[in-house]
């Protein structure tokens, strides 16, 4: 029964994920019928990539199943759907933050297919990855969402995007730190903290 329940529960995650993919590629793609941007494109693609390696992940060996951990979780992923384009210009001109989106969306990608099939949604341990982009902060993939968010941010400037990003973005740390809390009770990741030290901003954070 038990397990039968966590199946139902992997399943549910998994049909919202594409729910919200659906969500925000209506939203985007609307907004660059209308406006030609390609900022939002950018964060379109990095959300796909969600998509994919949440079906093909592989078996965790340890998932954090508390309130707490469900919650940054859930609010980490659905706030990037909820962004909303703006009707007038951004703050700088879209090539600039396209650049800039450009820059976080390839540290997310390379982040994404250096987990592979390690990839999870939930705090869990699905094998640690220590090469690439993982030598340089213990979460690129966050650091680069958090990248392509401030750069959607200038490009759509609303406060209702303002107050999304703040919120999701808040959860996106808290989720990080939960994430490393699991993954604490494994000796290779406790070794490899002793490596890098950053969690998400190389000299920051």
């Amino acid at each position: 029964m038990a397990l039968a329940r966590r199946n139902l529960a992997d399943l549910l995650g998994r049909a919202a994920v594409g729910v919200l993919f659906t969500f925000l590629s209506f939203n985007v793609l609307q907004d660059f019928t209308h406006t030609g941007r390609v900022t939002g494109l950018l964060l379109l693609v990095s959300e796909g990539l969600v998509v994919v390696l949440t079906i093909i992940r592989r078996p965790a060996l340890l998932v954090d199943r508390s309130l707490w951990a469900r919650m940054v979780t859930g609010i980490a992923l659905v706030g990037p759907p909820l962004l909303w384009p703006s009707a007038g210009d951004g703050l700088v001109p879209d090539l600039a933050t396209a650049v800039v989106s450009a820059m976080g969306l390839i540290l997310v990608v390379v982040g994404k297919l250096t987990l592979g099939r390690s990839f999870g949604l939930v705090p869990a341990n699905r094998g640690v990855v220590i090469r690439g982009p993982y030598a340089l902060v213990r979460h690129p993939i966050y650091t680069g969402y958090l990248i392509t968010h401030i750069a959607f941010l200038v490009a759509h400037p609303r406060w209702w995007n303002v107050i999304v990003i703040l919120t999701a973005d808040t959860a996106l740390v808290a989720r990080a730190l939960v994430e490393e809390r699991v993954l604490g009770g494994d000796s290779t990741y406790r070794a490899y903290c002793q490596r890098v030290g950053w969690h998400l901003v190389p000299g920051l954070f």
